[in-house]
């Protein structure tokens, strides 16, 4: 990655000398050690999985949201005959964008600067939320509304304002009632998907002065209540924060798609614009969201169209804001691209097809993955952003059946990506000289012997099916301890009353002898 930053400050240095608009001076990302601390929040995904099994209220939502999503993205999909063809064209431009990301984002500076905005480069989400902070306070304002983005929770944004004595108001109806709620997103797309109709009423009359004990759990009813308390933020608020699906280099374009409007509205309301955007977002040209906008409705809401896509390039004197900011962020980003395997990650649409057909989200949701990239994404995605450390139980939250590449809509290959994580944690901890480390070695050093001598290899079938008759069925073995994880959640195998060995030379033997009595 040497070579990596260095053509960023080359290049940096060349937009500058050509006279690109004035802005605060970009300075080039580089590589972190590890990203802001909200990214990840919670323990080990194993503590935090048997926590949330725990909650049968928890696990019925899950799993006819996550199912009823499924079923209707698959329909959506398979009305368009080139489909397959479409996610090919969206692997390519995301591909394609991170091949060549320093020159993407560098035009894209200038593209956007060009059109009136004003850029800015974040390191990590703490100079992120600086930059924010130091924005928001320059117009004396104490309260700013924002649109759901998953980058602003990444960085802990909120807490960040909340620090400084600023109140940010999210205006998505899943996002707020997560904010009233105190909790952290639990789906990329469905903020609030954990939670059912009659838990969210009753968070509404504790939380919102408007609500009453006459508040029903008529999805309808809840939404009027929401919208008459946001109304008025949204009209009279003088700055908004929102995050970005794409941004085209070529023309400084950004892309915000939504279901409900408040982006819209956060978008041309205010006087004061603030888009945070992670750096992968780019797209190399405006013409390339011809195809993720195909694919992005209909692998997240099962729509053919946003009901709401807010494309906008700078400002403008008749309508909308006065001031934009850009802000890119790194924070671990550069680390990831890094990684000749792992990369692909940062090609993903935020479409969360992957989490609606995942048996593990479905069962655990997403805050057992303590990270706001939940689901099988963020089971490959947060380790690489944050290190294994601390997060290396997140590449073995997976059965490895391969349903999320196969809807993924750029083609993530994400049980690829899945196992070589498991490797590089493997590969950590090869030098560990702990009890369990060396008894691994051994039992894989004795299992590698067994195997090159045939008669010791029959001779331990033989042993090993008189041991396994001894053990009661249905019961987990806790001894010995080399196998105990492995039988926590699994039964031992009934063991075969021969092996495959022993009935072929029964079958030749008695093939042998009808042969002589023929004779």
């Amino acid at each position: 990655m040497t070579a990596h930053r260095a053509t960023l400050r080359a290049g940096a240095r060349a937009a500058r000398s050509a006279g690109a608009k004035a802005a605060p001076r970009p300075q080039p990302i580089r590589q972190t050690a590890a990203p802001h601390e909200p990214l990840a929040f919670a323990g080990p995904f194993e503590k935090e999985a048997a926590r949330q099994l725990a909650d049968s209220q928890l696990r019925l939502n899950l799993a006819r949201a996550s199912a009823l999503i499924a079923r209707k993205t698959a329909a959506a999909s398979s009305e368009l005959p080139d489909w397959q063809q479409l996610r090919r064209a969206g692997s390519s431009i995301r591909l394609q964008a991170l091949h060549h990301l320093d020159e993407h984002l560098l035009a894209l500076e200038a593209s956007v600067a060009h059109a009136g905005g004003v850029v800015h480069w974040a390191r990590d989400g703490e100079e992120a939320c600086a930059i924010v902070t130091r924005i928001v306070e320059a117009h004396d304002v104490r309260e700013v509304i924002k649109a759901k983005s998953i980058t602003t929770e990444e960085i802990g944004l909120n807490e960040a304002l909340s620090a400084a004595g600023i109140s940010a108001f999210e205006t998505d109806l899943a996002q707020l009632i997560v904010q009233l709620a105190k909790e952290r997103p639990s789906h990329i797309l469905v903020p609030a998907l954990h939670k059912s109709a009659a838990q969210i009423r009753d968070l509404l009359i504790r939380t919102l002065p408007q609500a009453d004990q006459s508040l029903s759990e008529d999805p309808h009813q809840l939404v009027q209540l929401v919208r008459a308390h946001l109304r008025p933020r949204l009209l009279h608020t003088k700055v908004a924060i929102t995050g970005v699906n794409f941004a085209a280099a070529d023309t400084g374009t950004l892309a915000l798609v939504e279901s409900e409007g408040n982006g819209r509205m956060c978008l041309t309301m205010p006087e004061v614009l603030i888009c945070v955007m992670g750096i992968e977002k780019v797209i190399p040209r405006f013409h390339d969201l011809e195809v993720l906008l195909q694919l992005l409705p209909r692998s997240s809401t099962a729509e053919r169209m946003n009901p709401y896509t807010s494309l906008w390039s700078g400002l403008t004197d008749a309508e909308g804001p006065s001031e934009m900011h850009l802000i890119l962020l790194d924070n671990g980003r550069t680390n990831v691209l890094a990684d000749e395997v792992g990369r692909q990650a940062l090609a993903c649409i935020k479409c969360s097809a992957c989490l609606n057909v995942c048996p593990v989200y479905s069962r655990v949701g997403g805050h057992a993955y303590g990270s706001v990239h939940p689901g099988p994404i963020g089971a490959i995605l947060t380790p690489m952003l944050t290190g294994m450390q601390g997060t290396s139980s997140l590449p073995y939250a997976s059965t490895l059946c391969g349903a999320c590449y196969q809807v993924c809509p750029v083609k993530i290959d994400i049980p690829r990506v899945l196992l070589h994580l498991r490797s590089v944690d493997v590969e950590g901890k090869r030098g560990a000289t702990g009890a369990s480390r060396l008894g691994e070695r051994a039992a894989m050093r004795g299992t590698a012997l067994l195997f090159s001598h045939r008669r010791a290899y029959e001779l331990s079938q033989r042993l090993g099916r008189l041991l396994l008759r001894l053990i009661p069925r249905g019961r987990h073995l806790r001894r010995p301890a080399l196998i105990a994880r492995w039988s926590t959640s699994r039964d031992l195998p009934v063991p075969p009353h021969q092996s495959f060995r022993d009935w072929w030379q029964s079958q030749s033997g008695d093939q042998s002898r009808q042969e002589r009595s023929r004779r």
